[in-house]
């Protein structure tokens, strides 16, 4: 059989090249797959064959690689681009087997490489991982139960593996995910990037606060950071300028203000000036946070939308009011310390029930 597609590849090549090497391609990936051979050797023909390095990644079933076209598997850094010729390992799904190139155009051969390889690869993963699991469910009592930290670990983790997560794997790890309203999501972390930033979440509109990735049993802890972390948004508006999405991990020492300012209770002086500020102007606020959320006053000038000279002025009159410098370094972190502040005391905390967010 593989001495006739030998031959056809032969016929086809001297007619049409592409024709020829898809042929050639077929005939590959199919020895692999009676020989069952495993992923790695399944992706470095797809990167051999196509010149290029080829990635795999199947963030459900905590499988990665990539392989340089001249055979070595090497580190994959960073996230895949959009841009590069793809397949998903099941029709519909999202795509999981790269080739690292900018397409030229379409490519027939690089189309079949990509198939071949995918479907090789599916067969393998159904055969020694099993099936990819199923979407998680937010199941409202499940979750409650995941995160109870008075509730016996063996009952946490009976309650993730109903969520879809993978407890018999001890070194699973997963987030909470936490809004103003509504209940908590736990979301995997297997789609972590290598600098352990969350990946691929599907993330609510709105304000949201991101806990840290955690073993399984350690998940009360992220839902205790996630909800910190939701302190510290903001609205994105012109009253309420910041991020909308905060990750516990990126505040740092920050996160102990959380404890020094309690939602409700009468705000810091600071804050009160900064208040008072917002009030004598509309473009006040939007242009504070430009100031500390950007690396020079020209750059704050170009995000609050104004000329250099025209933000000059208005943080004339904004020291004025705040009653200290803001151009300085201690003015500025003082201020930054005031708009974070100024979210802390909004309102009321994230609820530490479960049905809260």
């Amino acid at each position: 059989m593989m001495g006739r597609m030998k031959e056809l590849a032969g016929r086809l090549a001297a007619v049409d090249p592409d024709a020829g090497a898809a042929v050639r391609v077929i005939a590959y990936f199919d020895r692999l797959t009676e020989t069952r051979a495993g992923l790695e050797a399944l992706v470095r023909g797809a990167a051999v064959l196509s010149g290029c390095p080829a990635r795999l990644v199947d963030a459900e079933r905590r499988v990665g690689m990539r392989v340089e076209p001249d055979g070595r598997r090497v580190a994959a850094d960073g996230l895949p681009d959009p841009g590069w010729p793809s397949a998903p390992l099941v029709p519909g799904g999202p795509p999981a087997l790269w080739l690292e190139r900018a397409p030229a155009g379409p490519s027939v051969v690089d189309a079949v490489i990509l198939e071949r390889a995918a479907s090789a690869v599916r067969s393998v993963l159904d055969r020694t991982r099993g099936r990819a699991p199923a979407p998680p469910v937010d199941d409202p009592a499940l979750v409650e139960t995941v995160l109870d930290a008075t509730a016996p670990v063996r009952t946490r983790l009976h309650a993730a593996r109903g969520l879809g997560l993978d407890t018999a794997d001890p070194a699973a790890r997963a987030r909470v995910v936490v809004t103003p309203q509504g209940p908590p999501r736990i979301r995997a972390a297997t789609g972590d990037t290598a600098r352990g930033r969350a990946a691929g979440l599907d993330l609510p509109p709105g304000r949201v606060g991101i806990g840290p990735a955690v073993p399984l049993p350690e998940l009360p802890r992220s839902w205790a950071a996630a909800r910190t972390a939701l302190r510290f948004t903001a609205e994105g508006s012109a009253q309420d300028p910041g991020q909308r999405v905060v990750r516990a991990e990126e505040l740092g020492g920050i996160a102990l203000l959380a404890d020094l300012v309690a939602p409700g209770a009468a705000p810091p002086p600071d804050v009160l000036a900064v208040e008072a500020a917002a009030a004598d102007a509309p473009w006040m606020l939007r242009t504070l946070h430009a100031v500390v959320s950007t690396p020079s006053l020209r750059a704050a000038a170009a995000e609050a939308g104004v000329h250099h000279s025209t933000l000059q002025d208005r943080l004339t009159h904004a020291e004025h009011l705040l009653g200290w410098p803001v151009r300085s370094p201690q003015g500025r972190f003082r201020l930054q310390l005031a708009l974070a502040m100024r979210h802390l005391a909004r309102g009321q905390a994230p609820s530490a029930a479960v049905d809260g967010g």
